[in-house]
């Protein structure tokens, strides 16, 4: 008796100990990774917000760790193979909704994130916003920002080839295609100046609504057919190509990026797609062109012939929390999070990032953004892009389709079999 009450107490002993050791490094020094997107603007006040954090919460430190967006998705994807993920990251949401759907992102501690429950900070979003990243019961991430695009366009290139800004920005695919070929200028085969180029690395956002335009889809209202409407995706691989350096050579994706150079006003480009958040980026970037007037945002044109006037879609950048890492450490990062996010007209202002929420949309801080009316009513057009577990795949495949018909030669019908049979493999993988 006197044996077995011993080793009673012993048990009970090592429990004890082992809930003491926990509770001290529960209680002790917590180090959050924290991996995000490179943006000058955004650096300055969330480092800014890091510090005002730490000293409030002086046994967290946050390591904040920046990549270019599309070396981010890279980055995370291999870390994440590796189970040694950061704590916190974000990405736009058709890459980053694999990570909910594979498990591999806690929930959202609604009061550590400043909430008193879910049904308040649902309250707090406008309708829909949250939805993309809703499972279930629970909520996995919270939005660092809502973007749309809308076209942006430099008034005095297009005074310089004798064109009025004003009146003729295109409301027309085809118009960009004509506009464009009277601002470009060319060294020989070389674009040294571009009317216009589309953000090629975003297919889902920018050149899918370009197929539904036309009545084409993506994947069908059920979910169990890819490529949707063949004289849709045709029309729009004959345009692609005519856009290319073999049909019209108006642009192509061995080109700087568009929206990269529009700041510079360098005279090398007229019209970029981009978001509202360029804004902060021109002011930071070259003030004097920010204050000249001479740039303005136009809405996302539609084909003549298009039978759904489609906008560009819209994505969200959301902070997602690792759902390997410890429970200390996900409580903390969630208060982080929540405590970045608290400032939303902040974010407005310096960086020109839309936080969701109801309050700044009805802010009148929202309202008096330049051409914010644009983007109002171009989201109002759109609908949120295409998100999944296997959404990453399709884009890569959209990708391949463009390039191929733009830079070697695939005739568009050659391109929408192959893009067709292995989008349908990747769907029924899913299925």
């Amino acid at each position: 008796m006197k044996k077995v009450t011993g080793i009673l107490l012993l048990m009970i002993l090592m429990i004890l100990f082992v809930s003491v050791s926990c509770k001290k490094a529960d209680d002790g020094p917590i180090t959050l990774t924290f991996w995000t997107h490179e943006d000058p603007n955004r650096t300055r006040i969330e480092e800014r917000y890091i510090q005002e954090f730490e000293a409030a919460n002086p046994n967290i430190k946050i390591e904040r760790v920046t990549q270019s967006s599309t070396k981010l998705i890279e980055l995370v994807q291999t870390a994440f193979a590796a189970n040694e993920g950061p704590d916190i990251f974000n990405l736009s949401i058709e890459d980053e909704y694999a990570y909910i759907a594979n498990g591999r992102v806690a929930p959202i501690n609604y009061e550590a994130a400043g909430y008193r429950n879910k049904a308040a900070l649902i309250d707090a979003y406008a309708d829909g916003f949250l939805d993309p990243v809703t499972v279930g019961n629970n909520i996995y991430g919270l939005p660092l920002e809502l973007t749309n695009w809308c076209i942006f366009v430099n008034k005095a290139v297009f005074r310089s080839a004798g064109l009025d800004a004003e009146k003729d920005y295109p409301k027309t695919w085809e118009e960009m295609a004509d506009i464009s070929e009277k601002l470009v200028i060319r060294n020989g085969d070389i674009l040294v100046r571009r009317g216009f180029d589309f953000r090629y690395p975003y297919y889902l956002v920018a050149f899918v609504p370009m197929v539904e335009q036309l009545g084409g889809k993506l994947v069908s209202d059920d979910g169990k057919t890819a490529i949707v409407g063949d004289e849709a995706w045709l029309t729009f691989l004959r345009y692609m190509q005519a856009w290319g350096p073999n049909g019209r050579n108006l642009g192509s994706p061995t080109y700087t990026n568009a929206r990269s150079l529009f700041n510079q006003n360098n005279n090398d480009i007229a019209m970029a797609t981009t978001g509202l958040y360029q804004e902060g980026r021109i002011k930071a970037d070259n003030p004097a062109f920010f204050d000249s007037g001479d740039w303005m945002v136009v809405p996302y044109p539609v084909f003549e012939n298009a039978v759904n006037d489609t906008a560009g879609c819209y994505y969200g950048h959301y902070y997602m929390v690792n759902a390997q890492s410890s429970k200390a450490k996900q409580d903390a990062a969630w208060k982080f999070i929540g405590y970045m996010l608290s400032h939303p007209e902040e974010y407005l202002t310096e960086v020109s990032l839309i936080q969701p929420t109801k309050a700044l949309f009805n802010s009148a801080t929202y309202k008096n953004m330049p051409y914010s009316d644009v983007f109002t009513k171009d989201m109002e057009r759109g609908h949120i892009v295409y998100y999944g577990a296997n959404s990453a795949e399709l884009q890569v495949l959209i990708r391949t389709a463009v390039e191929s018909v733009m830079l070697a030669g695939v005739s568009p019908e050659n391109a929408l079999t192959t893009l067709r049979t292995a989008a349908q493999e990747v769907i029924n993988e899913n299925n």
